[in-house]
């Protein structure tokens, strides 16, 4: 069973799709699992059962798991989803944040709705969901986060800025947690998926089959990334995309800095500008690195 034997996890947008997969994979592994879905369309509108089924589902193959239909967007919503864990199992180790929509349109036709729409279910439901349940990992010193980014953010993609800002924003978020957690054995990464889910059905011109995906396009060959990431021996800091059965690293890299004095002006930069942007000899740097470096600068004055 693994370390996830008698762990208690919440997975966010569980009811189908990704979350679906990464809770039962969960649950195969003994975890106590809360399937929270709000049951909506895949651009947010309306709501359903569809957590209730994927809990079923679970219990039918002996694990164990409750659901909780409210959503991320609304501060006692997530709170709720975090306090069900908790009277449900006790406590809460491990927290998968996976809820999202879709509103896809080139940024010169998007209506600014749709912009707040998205970035309240992406990358606030992920802080309000988050908050609720860091104090409980901070005081038992356990926890394992997981936020869902995309390449989309990471990489760039016509017509989703609105989602590609939210899906970017959750690697500043990691950064920040990954250090403030450090201390007290909070590990916090993000995955960057590719599948064939509902939600990429709602982008124009584009048709999947979420009932019966595409074998090398299924959610379920993200989820060994998700586990590999939430268990006791989990890196903290990193971003690993998953899917189509590959699973790859990315990382924010800088090149050696230009040196110049208190008076430096734009002529002289414009000097450097090849060297500026040369990528040729470069380095990988994150909140975790640069803490590192300032407790060595530290150690080196004393």
């Amino acid at each position: 069973m693994g370390s996830y034997k008698d762990k208690v996890v919440v997975v966010t947008g569980a009811g189908g799709g990704l979350g679906k997969a990464h809770a039962i994979e969960f649950a195969k592994r003994g975890a106590k699992v809360v399937v929270n879905d709000l049951g909506g369309a895949g651009d947010g509108t309306g709501k359903s059962n569809m957590a209730d089924v994927v809990v079923e589902e679970i219990r039918a193959m002996g694990g164990e798991a409750i659901a909780n239909k409210a959503s991320v967007s609304d501060k006692e919503g997530a709170r709720s989803i975090i306090d069900d864990a908790v009277n449900a199992y006790g406590t809460i180790d491990v927290l998968v944040n996976n809820a999202g929509i879709l509103r896809d349109k080139s940024f010169k036709n998007m209506d600014m709705s749709d912009w707040d729409v998205v970035q309240n279910v992406h990358l606030n439901g992920t802080a309000y969901v988050t908050k609720a349940a860091w104090k409980l990992m901070w005081e038992k010193s356990y926890g394992r986060i997981l936020f869902t980014s995309s390449s989309s953010g990471i990489f760039g993609n016509f017509g989703q800025a609105n989602y590609g800002a939210a899906k970017m924003g959750m690697l500043g978020f990691m950064n920040v947690l990954a250090i403030e957690g450090l201390s007290k054995n909070i590990r916090v990464n993000t995955l960057a998926p590719a599948a064939e889910t509902r939600l990429i059905g709602t982008i124009p011109g584009v048709e999947v089959n979420p009932d019966n995906p595409d074998p090398m396009r299924h959610p379920r060959l993200v989820s060994p990334a998700v586990l590999l990431l939430c268990d006791d021996d989990a890196p903290t800091n990193k971003t690993i995309h998953a899917g189509n059965g590959q699973f790859y690293t990315s990382a924010t890299f800088i090149n050696q800095a230009l040196q110049f004095g208190a008076d430096v002006t734009y002529e002289e930069l414009l000097q450097k500008k090849e060297a500026l942007l040369d990528m040729s000899n470069i380095e990988e740097m994150n909140g975790l690195i640069r803490l590192k470096i300032r407790e060595q600068q530290a150690n080196d004055n004393n």
